[in-house]
């Protein structure tokens, strides 16, 4: 069998020259989160809706949903954000569109 050649693009190209992860140079949301009280997240492009049981956050990758209890937000920036409180569920939002 006859292995392909991998095609790099430029934003491969580029990570690799940096040694960058990916998903960054592609502008890609990233997620961490830390136990189920406090979730870190990069690359958003605004809050949609907010309450103390639910955060929608809108990212280059679609609609994120935290639900939870007691929810905050401790900070939030033009490229991050971070929620407190007790965070139950982290979700992709499908929309009709």
């Amino acid at each position: 069998m006859e292995k392909r050649k991998r095609r790099d693009t430029p934003l491969t190209e580029l990570a690799e020259l940096f040694d960058l992860p990916g998903d960054v140079v592609a502008g890609l949301c990233h997620l961490e989160m830390i136990g189920d009280r406090r979730l870190f997240v990069e690359h958003h492009s605004g809050i949609l809706a907010y309450s103390d049981q639910s955060i929608d956050i809108n990212t280059p990758c679609g609609i994120l949903r935290v639900s939870g209890r007691s929810l905050t937000l401790e900070a939030l920036t033009g490229e991050e954000l971070r929620i407190g409180g007790a965070v139950e569920r982290v979700e992709w939002v499908k929309t009709d569109a």
